[in-house]
């Protein structure tokens, strides 16, 4: 039997995204010196090797795991 997957984008919000965390996010990721190359070269594989709903599943689970694990 073939599941059809579940689209686990949009909807409902659970969390909310600060709009200041987000500008401030966009800036590490598009401007710091180091982590720019690092944050685009990931984005780029992914984007290449991961379907929309794979990349939504990750983003999730990464915010998951940064709310659960502050101190890492």
């Amino acid at each position: 039997m073939v599941l059809s997957p579940v689209s686990i984008l949009g909807g409902d919000s659970v969390y909310c995204i600060n709009e200041a965390q987000m500008s401030h996010a966009k800036q590490l990721a598009e401007e710091d010196p180091e982590s720019s190359t690092k944050i685009k070269s990931l984005i780029k594989k992914l984007e290449t090797d991961f379907s929309r709903n794979e990349r939504a599943a990750l983003a999730f689970t990464i915010i998951d795991n940064l709310r659960q694990n502050r101190e890492k």
